[in-house]
């Protein structure tokens, strides 16, 4: 016999009977946690929500001006 090994013996005298799943039921799992992920990202994106900045006073009107490279303020434009 093997010398030394030891054997795991199942504490229940029972054999554990597994069934495999359903189509239905897998489908079911990855419904869930699907559902599961939208509320996360959903909860992500909520908190990753701009947060209210206050009013800007003695800005430039309209659009930032930034974002499209040029200032233009009392008629002097500079381009950065």
């Amino acid at each position: 016999m093997l010398a030394g090994l030891k054997v795991k013996r199942n504490s229940n005298p029972m054999p554990r009977v597994t069934t495999k799943p359903t189509k239905a039921q897998i489908a079911a799992r990855i419904r869930e946690a699907g559902e599961r992920a939208k509320a996360e990202a959903q909860a992500r994106r909520r908190a990753a929500a701009d947060p209210a900045r206050p009013k800007e006073i003695g800005g430039q009107k309209g659009p930032e001006p930034t974002r499209f490279g040029d200032w233009e303020k009392n008629g002097l434009a500079s381009d950065f």
